[in-house]
C-alpha cells in the first residue's frame, strides 16, 4: 500500500499567482470600450439630427401657392377653385382647434379614407368624426394644426392634390423646419359645390433615416432638397 504524505508545505514556496487583477483589467477594458462605442453612437446620431434640415419649407398661406393645372374633358379650374379648396383646409384646421370633431368630420366625404402617420386607417366620415373625438378628448386636446404648404394640383375642375408639412402643437407654433410630418390631401367638389377632403395620408418624417439614405444614396435625394 502506498503511504499518503503529510509532510507540511514548503513555507519558503511562493503563493501562486491571483487572476484577480488581471480580470478586474479586462473588465475594465470591456466597460470603457463600451462606452466609447456608446458616447461614439450618440454623438453620431445628435450630428444626423442636426444636419437633417429640408430645402423646401413651402409657404404658410396655401393661396399663396401658383397652383399646378391639368386641364380635364370637363374643363379646367378657376381661381376661385384655388380658393375654395384652400378656404377647406383653413376651416379644417379651425375645427381641430376648437376640438369641434363634428365640425371637423363634416370637411370630409362620407366615404373618404384617412390614414394616420402610426398607420391607422379610418374609412368614412362616421369613422373618422368618432375617432378624433376620442382625440380631442384625449391626449391630443387643447392642440392645434401648423401647417407650411408645399404644392396644390388641379386635375380638371373638380379635383384637386395638396401637400403639406404639418404637425400639431400647443403653445407657440412650430416653424416650418420643425414640423415633422408630411401629408397628402385629395379635394373633390361635390354636388353641393362644396370642396371635401375625399383621401388624407399622414407620414411621419424619420429625420436621422432620411439622413442617412441621403448620404448613402444621394441619388435618392429629391430634386428640391438638392
Amino acid at each position: 500500500m502506498t503511504a499518503i504524505s503529510t509532510l507540511p508545505a514548503d513555507p519558503t514556496a511562493e503563493p501562486a499567482p491571483s487572476r484577480t487583477p488581471r480580470r478586474r483589467r479586462v473588465k475594465i477594458v470591456v466597460g470603457v470600450t463600451a462606452l466609447t462605442l456608446v458616447a461614439a453612437a450618440g454623438a453620431g446620431y445628435l450630428w444626423l439630427d442636426a444636419t437633417a434640415d429640408v430645402q423646401n419649407l413651402g409657404v404658410s398661406d396655401c393661396s399663396a401657392l401658383t397652383p399646378v393645372v391639368t386641364a380635364s374633358a370637363a374643363g379646367t379650374p378657376t381661381a376661385e377653385d384655388h380658393r375654395a379648396v384652400c378656404g377647406t383646409l383653413r376651416s379644417l384646421t379651425d375645427s381641430w382647434a376648437k376640438g369641434d370633431a363634428t365640425a371637423y368630420g363634416e370637411h370630409f366625404t362620407p366615404d373618404a379614407t384617412y390614414t394616420t402617420y402610426v398607420g391607422t386607417h379610418y374609412q368614412g366620415r362616421h369613422d373618422i368624426t368618432e375617432g378624433h373625438r376620442a382625440l380631442f378628448g384625449g391626449f391630443l386636446k387643447d392642440t392645434k394644426l401648423a401647417d407650411s404648404f408645399l404644392d396644390i394640383r388641379f386635375y380638371g375642375p373638380d379635383t384637386a392634390v395638396v401637400t403639406s408639412r404639418g404637425d400639431t402643437y400647443t403653445g407657440a407654433p412650430k416653424k416650418p423646419a420643425d414640423l415633422s410630418k408630411t401629408q397628402t390631401y385629395t379635394l373633390i367638389r361635390q354636388a353641393d359645390h362644396q370642396w371635401r377632403i375625399a383621401a388624407f395620408h399622414n407620414t411621419q418624417r424619420q429625420r436621422v433615416m432620411e439622413r442617412i439614405s441621403f448620404l448613402y444614396s444621394p441619388e435618392t435625394k429629391p430634386e428640391a432638397e438638392k
